[in-house]
């Protein structure tokens, strides 16, 4: 059994497949786990990438969610955001967002535990049999974007090759700003409304707890858009629609530019939480129903797992 990708939906499928005793591979391309709940650190301090928070709703998820606070790698955030647009600020209360101090990617690591997940393994195709990369096997689960997913499939596998045109998909950058010092009106996170260029801004000193003075942007899609080419390039521009949202008067001693070209779906099955076919192919991953998507990508896993697990049991 083959699990491909390490984000936290292939490491709940792999978890769940292990403990009903199925032999299972876990294979990222990437050189770490952790999908898009991504960190990096800059001269020694994490800041998130991809996902900016998770909530919880589902009593199962709330869960895991426990183990990861007991172990000091979770906690509650905010309920409250500030939401900026043509009428000026307000706050808009909501949900607990929780973050993570070590960055999202520590939960999935955490997740992962003692699972046989190898890095920097690229997947070449996905044929009939099921068969990775020429090789037979029991089952195949494809953890990640359908477009991404799309291109590893063989034609033949019609009914996930399916599966997969249905999503849809919409392309973000995520900007991390440091400053030379904290200078902005105190704010969690910032929804942008009607903005050419910005859809959230995050104060990461303030989610991670160390009032670093960072800030991380995330871009509307159409901005990306125009931008998957050369994310590097957009770098000016974000940073001068930050300074002018907030009102900041210093330039950003840092700015580092990711390109997510499938940061979040906006179509895709809301009845199911997962793809399993006669074929012997898995999907998974937040494409598969809820708004909160860490906590959907976690269950989509998770059912994947345990009917693969029923399948191959």
């Amino acid at each position: 059994m083959v699990v491909v990708g390490a984000g936290i939906a292939g490491v709940a499928c792999a978890t769940e497949l292990t403990r009903a005793g199925v032999p299972v591979e876990l294979r990222e391309r990437g050189r770490v786990a952790g999908g898009r709940m991504a960190s990096r650190r800059f001269d020694g301090r994490p800041a998130d990438l991809g996902a900016a928070y998770f909530t919880v709703d589902d009593p199962d998820f709330a869960a895991v969610v426990d183990r990861w606070r007991a172990a000091g790698l979770a906690r509650e955030w905010t309920d409250t955001f500030v939401a900026y647009g043509p009428d000026g600020r307000r706050e808009v209360p909501g949900p607990v967002r929780w973050a993570a101090p070590r960055g999202l990617r520590s939960l999935v690591e955490h997740l992962a535990g003692e699972l046989p997940v190898t890095v920097d393994r690229l997947v070449l195709g996905v044929e009939p049999g099921p068969a990775v990369d020429g090789r037979r096997c029991a089952a195949v689960a494809l953890a990640m974007p359908g477009p991404q997913a799309a291109l590893l499939l063989d034609p033949a596998l019609a009914e996930a090759t399916r599966a997969v045109q249905a999503q849809r998909w919409a392309p973000a950058l995520s900007a991390v700003l440091r400053f030379p010092g904290r200078a902005w009106a105190d704010f969690r996170g910032a929804f942008v409304n009607d903005h050419p260029l910005l859809a959230l801004v995050c104060d990461d000193g303030d989610r991670r707890g160390d009032d670093a003075p960072v800030l991380v942007a995330h871009t509307t899609a159409e901005f990306a858009g125009r931008h998957l080419t050369q994310p590097t390039a957009a770098g000016p521009a974000i940073e001068e629609a930050v300074r002018d949202l907030l009102g900041l008067p210093e330039p950003a001693e840092l700015v580092h530019v990711h390109r997510w070209t499938y940061a979040r779906p906006v179509a895709g099955p809301t009845d199911r939480t997962h793809h399993l076919d006669d074929d012997g192919i898995g999907l998974a991953g937040d494409a598969f129903g809820g708004r909160s998507r860490v906590q959907a990508a976690w269950r989509s896993g998770r059912d994947l797992g345990r009917s693969l697990a029923a399948r191959l049991g």
